[in-house]
Parts: C-alpha cells; structure tokens; sequence
C-alpha cells in the first residue's frame, strides 16, 4: 500500500507542476492548447490543463539589445568601410514575435545588414562620417516598419563604429593634421594682423590726443596772453583816467600840458617803433621850447 501512496503522490505532484505556473514580471507565457493558439499568459499565477495545454514560448517584454556584427559596405565613391550596428528593440505583440517568423532576431539582424548596405551606399566615405545622425535615423525608420508586422518595435538604432581601410585612415589623418596646421597659421596670421591694427589705432589716437592737446594749450595760452593785454589795457587805460582827473582838478595851464605831451613823446620814440607821428599840438610845444632854448643860450653869450 505504501509503494501506491507514493506513486499517487508523485502523480498528483507532476499534475500540479503542470497545472500551477508562475508567470514573471515583464515576461509572458505563450499558450497553446492541442497544439494551436490558445493564449497570452501576463505576470502572476496561471493555471493550465495538464496534457492538455502547453507553455509553447516564453517571451520578454524589456527592452531588448542587439549587435549586429560588423559588415564591409562599399560607399558611392567605392571604398569598403567596416561598420558595426547595435539595434534597440522590444516586443509590443507576443504572439506575432512567436508565430510570424521562425527567428525574430535572425530577422531583425538580415534586415539591418541589407538596410545598412543600401543606405551607406548611396553616400560618399566623407557623408558617412558626418551623417551618423541621419543612417541611425533612416535605418530606425526601415526596421520599424518591416518589423510591425513581426509584433516589434525599434526603439533605437546606433551606429557604434565606421572603420575604413588602413590607406584610407592614413591619407584622413594627414589631412587632418595638414587642415589643423593650416587653421593655426591662419589664426597666427589673423592674430598678428589683429594686433597691428590695434597697435595702429593705439598710435592713431594717441596723435588726434596730443594734437588735441597741443590745440588746447595753445588756445588757453593765447586765451590767457589776450586777457593779460586786456587787463594791461584796462590798467593803463585806468592809469589814465585818475592822471586827467587829476589834472582837471589841478587846472593845468598850457605849458604843463605841452611839458606832459614832450614826456610822452619821449616815451613813444624809445619804443621800438621805426617811425613816431607826431601830433599837431605837439609841434607847437616843440617851437615854443626851441624859442626857449634861443633865448637862453643869448644870455649864455652876453
């Protein structure tokens, strides 16, 4: 009796391994009943018929990566490049990734290389290298299309390297260092021309400044020397004025305005004048001082 518990005990724990699954997150159980189709399981407890139905595939619903190996393309201008690809995919319908293809990731990867070939292709080696951005793009567009139909969906796709041939990489590398050389002397050039144009503004201003300068100082100079004419002017004409004011308070006669007209006189020929006008009452003071000097020097004599 013991040998049959344990028969029915075995059996009752292969029925139940068969019947209770435990689906995982982000995972789900393709369910086939008699062989055909019979659900998608999600994540948690699933019971099924034992012998009945069977766990056909399980499928992940991450985000899946794939590299795709490195291909040799020839471009536009007929050099071989090596290119090497990494696709980012995830899968939106379970049941089509099981049952539309026989291997979705062999798919998926035939798919890129043909689309790589085409596209690079159709450019040129110096395109291939400044227009990553626009393969990853064309290429994303391609694949998701042709894999909708498979229950995919291409995220992402990443051109990680582009390697051409060896004679290519050389000749690129001295084009490089012969364009870098190039951009420096154009900088040293545009540099020193930039400081001789500074260093010529400098001199420049600094001329308009002193000449300004200069402009200035001899502007104030003959400023100052006409406003010390002026004040000189002003004094003498002051000096002036208080001597006939007082003379006209003095009540002077002819005589000592005639000896006052001969003491300016005398005054204006030592002067640096080459010629002295003399005024008409001036010669009559002169005549009547010559009468004078006549009349002395007879008295000398007798």
């Amino acid at each position: 009796m013991l040998w049959v518990l344990l028969v029915l005990l075995i059996i009752i724990l292969i029925i139940a391994f068969n019947t209770i699954k435990i689906v995982k997150q982000s995972e789900v159980y393709i369910i086939e009943r008699l062989g055909k189709f019979h659900k998608v399981a999600d994540a948690g407890l699933t019971i099924i018929i034992p012998f009945v139905d069977h766990v056909r595939s399980v499928v992940s619903l991450k985000q899946q990566t794939m590299d795709i190996p490195p291909q040799g393309v020839i471009t536009q201008d007929n050099v071989t490049i090596t290119i090497d690809t990494v696709v980012f995919y995830r899968i939106t319908d379970p049941a089509k990734a099981v049952y539309e293809i026989q291997n979705l990731k062999k798919g998926i990867e035939y798919l890129a290389i043909t689309t790589i070939r085409d596209i690079v292709g159709k450019m040129d080696l110096d395109s291939t290298f400044s227009s990553r951005d626009t393969i990853n793009d064309h290429l994303r567009v391609i694949l998701d299309e042709a894999t909708d139909q498979w229950g995919c969906k291409v995220d992402r796709v990443e051109v990680k390297d582009i390697t051409p041939p060896a004679d290519i990489r050389d000749a690129m590398e001295k084009q490089m260092n012969a364009e870098r050389n190039k951009r420096a002397l154009i900088l040293q050039a545009e540099g020193e021309r930039q400081s001789a144009i500074t260093l010529a503004e400098g001199k420049k201003e600094a001329a308009i400044l002193e000449a300004e300068a200069d402009k200035e100082a001899k502007i104030r100079r003959a400023t100052g020397e006409a406003e010390a004419i002026k004040k000189v002017a002003e004094a003498k004409a002051q000096e002036i004025h208080v001597v006939y004011d007082a003379m006209m308070k003095a009540n002077p006669d002819d005589k000592l305005v005639q000896l006052k007209s001969l003491e300016a006189l005398k005054e204006v020929a030592n002067g640096s004048a080459n010629k002295v006008f003399i005024p008409f009452e001036a010669t009559k003071a002169l005549g009547s001082l010559g009468a004078v000097a006549e009349v002395l020097k007879d008295k000398k004599k007798e």
